[in-house]
C-alpha cells in the first residue's frame, strides 16, 4: 500500500544553498534549498526571458510582503517593484465585521527599494506618500522587525511596530517557469511581539500572535495566473496547542510535482505537500485539494482587496482574500490537522505584463 512518502518527489527535499541564485554562466538554480541565499544576482541570469539580457531590469518582479495574525484583525503589508513601476499596500481585515480596509499607493519604481538579501539588517521600504513600510531582515537570526504607517482622509490612519521571531524552518525554493526562468519565494511563519494601532485603538500581539513573510523574486511569463492560501496560528498538534501555519499555492511552474512550495510549518520543523489545485466553487468560496488525500480544504472568504489595471500592454486582475478555514491537511504520516476555527489569506492574481 503507498503512502504519503511515495508520492513525495525526492526533489522537493531541501538541499545546501549555493552563495548565489546564479551560477558563474548565468544559469539559475532551481530546487528547495535549507537556508537564505548570500546572493540573488537576478540581474545577472541569462535570458530569463525571449527579451535581450538590457531588458531583464524591466521584467523582473520583486516584492517582500508581512502578514500578522492577531486576536481581532489581520494586517497585510507589502511593497513591490513591478520592472516599470511600484506599488506600496497595506490591508487589514477585521474578523469579526469580516471587513478589508486597504491603503495603496502607486509610484515610481524607485520608491520601492527591495532589500538585497534577507540578511544582515538588509532593509525592504515603501517611500510612497500613503503607504510607508520598513522591514528590516535579520534572517540569520530568524528574526525580521516591521514597521510602517498608512493615512487616507477617507479611511484614516494605521500604523504599526512589530518584532518577529521565527518558530519554524524556512519554505525556501526556486522554481522553473522554463529554461532558465526561475521563480523564487522564501516564507517563514514567526511569534509576535508589538503592536498594531488602528485609528487610535491599539491591537496588541499576545502569546497566540503569528506573522509570515513572504519574500518573493523572478521572471513571470507574458501572461500568467497563480492562486495561493496560508494560515497561521495555533492549532491541536500532538493534543496540544502549538504554533501551526501552511502554505498552498498553484502556479506555473512546469513540474508541479518536482517544484512547488506547499508545505505544513510546525514548531521547530516543516513536512511537505503533494501539487494541489485550486476550484473556484463561487467567488467566495474556495476548494483547495490534491490527488492523494493530504489535503482537503474549504476557504469562505469574507471579503477581499480588489486591485485592478486593465491597459493595452499591461493586465492586472489581483485580489487578495481574507476568510475562514475547514477542512484539513496531513503530515507524510497521515497524521490529520483540522483547520475549522483558523483563518486564511489567499490571492488570486492574473497578469498580462
Amino acid at each position: 500500500m503507498k503512502t504519503f512518502y511515495d508520492v513525495l518527489s525526492e526533489k522537493r527535499k531541501s538541499v545546501p544553498t549555493p552563495e548565489n541564485i546564479v551560477d558563474k554562466n548565468g544559469n539559475a538554480y532551481f530546487g528547495t534549498f535549507e537556508k537564505e541565499f548570500q546572493k540573488m544576482d537576478f540581474l545577472k541570469i541569462d535570458h530569463p526571458t525571449p527579451y535581450p539580457n538590457a531588458l531583464n531590469k524591466m521584467k523582473l518582479t520583486l516584492w517582500e510582503a508581512v502578514e500578522v495574525n492577531l486576536k481581532d484583525i489581520i494586517l497585510l503589508t507589502a511593497v513591490c517593484d513591478m520592472g516599470v513601476f511600484g506599488t506600496g499596500l497595506t490591508v487589514l481585515y477585521d474578523k469579526a465585521a469580516r471587513k478589508v480596509t486597504f491603503w495603496q499607493d502607486m509610484f515610481p519604481k524607485s520608491k520601492a527599494v527591495i532589500s538585497d538579501t534577507l540578511l544582515g539588517g538588509d532593509t525592504t521600504k515603501s517611500l510612497g506618500n500613503k503607504v510607508s513600510l520598513n522591514v528590516e531582515n535579520h534572517f540569520e537570526n530568524g528574526q525580521a522587525f516591521v514597521s510602517g504607517h498608512a493615512a487616507d482622509k477617507n479611511k484614516g490612519k494605521i500604523e504599526y511596530d512589530v518584532k518577529l521571531e521565527r518558530v519554524s524552518l524556512p519554505s525556501i525554493v526556486s522554481i522553473p517557469f522554463g529554461k532558465n526562468r526561475p521563480l523564487y519565494s522564501q516564507k517563514d511563519l514567526f511569534k509576535v511581539t508589538g503592536y498594531i494601532e488602528v485609528n487610535g485603538k491599539k491591537y496588541e500581539a499576545d502569546e497566540d500572535s503569528t506573522a509570515i513573510i513572504d519574500d518573493h523574486r523572478g521572471y513571470y511569463p507574458y501572461k500568467s495566473h497563480y492562486d495561493w492560501v496560508t494560515t497561521m496560528g495555533k492549532n491541536e498538534v500532538n493534543g496540544e496547542k502549538q504554533f501551526f501555519g501552511f502554505n498552498l499555492t498553484r502556479n506555473q511552474s512546469i513540474n508541479q510535482t518536482d517544484y512547488n512550495e506547499n508545505l505544513i510549518w510546525f514548531e521547530n520543523k516543516s513536512t511537505l505537500l503533494t501539487p494541489v489545485r485550486f476550484e473556484h466553487i463561487e467567488y467566495n468560496k474556495w476548494h483547495i485539494r490534491d490527488v492523494y488525500g493530504m489535503v482537503d480544504v474549504i476557504f469562505d472568504i469574507g471579503d477581499r482587496f480588489v486591485m485592478r489595471v486593465p491597459a493595452v500592454i499591461i493586465d492586472i486582475n489581483y485580489h487578495i482574500t481574507f476568510g475562514d478555514l475547514s477542512g484539513f491537511v496531513c503530515d507524510p504520516d497521515g497524521n490529520k490537522y483540522i483547520l475549522d476555527g483558523m483563518y486564511g489569506i489567499g490571492e488570486d492574481k492574473s497578469l498580462r505584463f
